[in-house]
C-alpha cells in the first residue's frame, strides 16, 4: 500500500481514499503522460496558464481598468480572434447575424 494511502487509513479517512480512487478511475484515459510525452505533448498546466495572462491579462488587467464581466467577455473573444488571425471571419459573421 502507498505511504499516502497509509497515512490517510491510520487518520481514519478512508473515505478520501474512495474518492481519490474514483478519481483516477474516472480519469484514466487522461492521465497517459508517458504516452503524451512520447508524442511531443505537454501534459503540464503552465503552458495554458502563460497564454492566458499573454492574450487576457496583458489587456485586461491594466492599470485603471475596470470590466463588466459583460465588456470583459467580449473584449476576450475579441482578442482571442485577433491573436488566431480570425479577426475579419469574427466581423463577417457578425455582419451577417
Amino acid at each position: 500500500m502507498k505511504q499516502h494511502q497509509r497515512r490517510l487509513l491510520d487518520k481514519g479517512k478512508i473515505e478520501k481514499i474512495r474518492v481519490e480512487t474514483y478519481c483516477f478511475e474516472r480519469n484514466t484515459e487522461r492521465m497517459r503522460y508517458p504516452k503524451f510525452r512520447r508524442q511531443h505533448l505537454l501534459v503540464g498546466s503552465g503552458v495554458i496558464e502563460a497564454g492566458c495572462r499573454t492574450v487576457i491579462g496583458s489587456r485586461l488587467k491594466q492599470s485603471g481598468m475596470f470590466w463588466t464581466v459583460r465588456g470583459a467577455n467580449a473584449i476576450v473573444v475579441l482578442r482571442c480572434c485577433h491573436l488566431n488571425g480570425q479577426f475579419e471571419d469574427y466581423w463577417e459573421q457578425r455582419r451577417a447575424a
